[in-house]
């Protein structure tokens, strides 16, 4: 069940960070010149909090 969460966070990850993104883009009025490294960063921020989220919910009760 662990995997199948990963897998919809992930999707859902991948549309904030375009979107975040992309607004980042529309209000400097053009694109940024590295954005494949922007948008890994966002993302990568993004995937490690929502995993570590998803693991510490995941454990049953009592468990460290």
């Amino acid at each position: 069940m662990e995997i199948l969460w990963f897998t919809l966070v992930s999707v859902g990850i991948y549309m904030v960070s375009n979107g975040v993104l992309d607004r980042i883009e529309r209000r400097r009025g053009r694109p940024l010149e590295n954005r494949s490294v922007i948008f890994f960063v966002i993302f990568l921020v993004l995937a490690l909090s929502s995993f570590e989220l998803i693991q510490y919910f995941s454990q049953p009760n009592g468990a460290n």
